[in-house]
């Protein structure tokens, strides 16, 4: 005998409870973390996993977790006997994780009378420093060791009891270890709320109603999506665009994909992409993933669920070795936050071509990474890392947004008074970069200006992109204005490279412009 179909209202129902559980989860790891990086940035993401780790829920966070999460929870499973009252850390970014910075715990959830885990709860939050060569875990190095601490998955918690041998080893390789450790236990907090919200869930309609009605949820997503797919053309599309370097050296880094569409099927191939980096700025599959996932989702009209309905939309190819998919221990530092924007790039290029009235011209294309790290006046350690925003790519129908965090990001701004009070620096400036959108029948939005002012000596990097060529227009428009960083000294100012380490005196002034959006259509 046919199931019965789930009710609609029902499904609908469902979908909105999950979600706000996720973000109820992540509004309590924001006002528990003290770092402003989590607490004011909110860089951070919270899921929910299924049984067999596929994702029923992912707030509205950060678009590159997406795909990369679910990696997460299969190598914890893999690495781990998971039982009631465990949580799993991670930071490897070729065992699950992202970048070294990016600290990911996973949390079993047992219903009473299994003894396998229902679901698992997730969160990933980035922390100011990691541990490695430059404070802030961002610099510019040649390897993972020295981009920071890597942790594979291992038990935070086993049966409840804190592994405090584990935590003793974290804090003594990390700079500002208290702040570290405090927005773990938010983490923690985080992924306890979020258990309690699904027992309850469960509680109250039942195991098998819940799991009916999540995995029609998921069905559900995946019709929606192969209606999507099935308006767009069939055929395969080629694009490609590069990075301008990984700061040590190599010139441009070529990025190239081959994109099919039939069969209500997107195969996304990256095995055209140039070798792995030297520098920093390799990305796993995982952030491959997510970038593809990301540039279908954008195109889908509405709302759609977030879960693994979106992931049966596509196939991904990438070759061993190469910036796509290196090999262990390449840095990874800015895959997660430069080449990911580019692989967003490329993936909505090609889509262009079957959409171009959807799709808009290249946004900043960057996150312009920026960490400072040293030692204050009464001693205490300090490490700082934010990302800032810049223009947004114009559309067919309206202009860019300006200063706006774009694509694979979704923080916040660092607000000057945090930033004053916890590092030793005085933000001379922040404004808008008037006039550095792209020209055209709607302009590209403008980039961000900032001016900050050291107090003390301290050592800093920068990790950014677009500062050889702005962000493409489209349909005849302009491209915006590539980004420049600069350092103020003796009433002298010099260009820095876009991806540079730098240490800086009392009285610099750091200047940083971010790019802006390309416009789009003729004037």
């Amino acid at each position: 005998m046919a199931r019965k179909p789930i009710d609609p209202v029902k499904l609908e129902v469902f979908h909105h409870l999950l979600g706000a559980y996720c973000e109820e989860a992540g509004a309590r790891l924001r006002l528990s973390a003290i770092s402003p990086n989590i607490r004011e940035r909110a860089d951070y993401s919270v899921a929910v996993f299924d049984r067999d780790a596929r994702l029923v829920a992912q707030a509205a966070h950060i678009p590159v977790h997406l795909g990369s999460a679910g990696e997460a929870v299969h190598a914890v499973r893999r690495e781990l006997e998971l039982e009631p009252g465990d949580v799993a850390i991670l930071n490897d970014p070729y065992c699950g994780g992202t970048h070294l910075p990016d600290v990911t715990m996973v949390r079993p959830v047992f219903e009473r009378g299994h003894n396998q885990p229902e679901w698992f709860v997730v969160n990933r939050a980035h922390h100011a420093d990691i541990g490695g060569a430059t404070p802030g875990s961002m610099g510019i190095v040649r390897d993972l060791f020295a981009e920071g601490l890597v942790i594979p998955p291992v038990h935070l918690r086993r049966r409840s009891v804190l592994q405090s041998d584990l935590m003793r080893l974290f804090a003594r390789n990390v700079r500002g270890a208290d702040e570290r450790l405090i927005d773990l236990a938010a983490q923690e907090a985080s992924l306890a709320q979020l258990e309690q919200r699904l027992h309850a869930m469960v509680s109250e309609h039942g195991l098998t109603t819940v799991r009916r009605t999540t995995s029609a949820l998921m069905d559900y997503t995946e019709r929606a999506g192969r209606t999507l797919l099935r308006s767009l053309k069939n055929g395969t599309y080629r694009a490609k665009d590069h990075l301008e370097g990984d700061g040590l050296g190599s010139g441009k880094l070529q990025i190239e994909l081959r994109l099919s569409m039939h069969k209500e099927l997107a195969e996304f191939d990256w095995t055209g992409t140039c070798d792995q980096a030297a520098g920093g700025v390799n990305a796993n599959p995982g952030i491959a993933l997510a970038a593809c996932v990301y540039s279908l989702r954008c195109l889908c009209p509405g709302r759609l669920p977030t879960n693994d309905g979106l992931f049966r939309l596509l196939t991904l190819a990438t070759r061993p070795g190469s910036l796509v998919d290196p090999r262990w221990p390449a840095p990874v530092a800015g895959g997660n936050v430069e080449t990911s924007q580019r692989l967003v790039d490329v993936c909505l290029s090609a889509l262009s071509t079957s959409a171009p009235d959807r799709v808009p011209a290249a946004s900043a294309g960057t996150m312009s990474n920026l960490t400072f790290g040293g030692v204050m006046a009464d001693g205490r350690e300090f490490a700082s890392y934010e990302t800032l925003p810049g223009g947004a790519g114009a559309s067919a129908n309206r202009a860019g947004q300006s200063a706006i965090q774009t694509h694979m990001t979704n923080t916040r701004n660092t607000p000057i008074e945090e930033l004053e009070q916890r590092a030793p620096l005085r933000i001379r400036a922040l404004s808008v970069r008037r006039g550095s959108g792209g020209r055209g029948k709607h302009r590209g939005g403008d980039g961000l200006r900032k001016e900050v002012e050291v107090l003390e000596p301290l050592r800093g990097a920068f990790m950014g992109e677009r500062h050889e060529a702005g962000p493409p227009g489209s349909a005849g428009g302009k491209a915006g204005a590539p980004g420049r960083l600069s350092v103020e000294r003796g009433g002298k100012r010099t260009r820095l490279p876009a991806k540079t380490s730098f240490d800086l005196a009392k009285g610099d002034v750091l200047i940083v412009e971010t790019p802006g959006g390309g416009g789009h259509g003729k004037v």
